[in-house]
């Protein structure tokens, strides 16, 4: 078996969602279709405002997020139902599809969102 280990960084990535000064999200796709996102968003983020029109304007976030909380406070709520879950630093978290979102407080959220390559058809 001739296995490698690749290896990517979040400051060279493949595609970038800038949300200018409400913050980014660095795009990486790995060789088995895996894909890796760093998001930050500031203070005063909101799905609504600042990343909806980015997505051509979905009625609610249309992707699953799996990932892991670094810093800061973000509030999502599934739209259907309007119950609204916190998620902090250190918290590892599964958000199905049907969501929108906002940070709470102060400090700047930085989340890593994976996606497996079965979810990026």
């Amino acid at each position: 078996m001739n296995a490698a280990i690749e290896g990517r960084r979040f400051d060279t990535p493949d595609d970038t969602l800038d949300m200018k000064e409400a913050g980014a999200i660095s795009i990486i796709k790995m060789g088995d279709g895996t894909t890796g996102m760093l998001a930050t968003f500031e203070p005063g983020w909101t799905w609504e405002k600042d990343e909806k029109p980015l997505l051509g304007f979905p009625a609610t976030c249309p992707m699953r997020h799996t990932g892991y909380c670094i810093t800061g406070s973000l509030v999502v709520r599934m739209v259907e139902t309007n119950r609204e879950t916190r998620v902090t630093s250190g918290d590892f978290f599964e958000i199905p599809p049907g969501h929108d979102g906002y940070v709470d407080g102060p400090d700047k959220v930085e989340l890593i969102l994976f996606t497996p390559p079965e979810h990026n058809d």
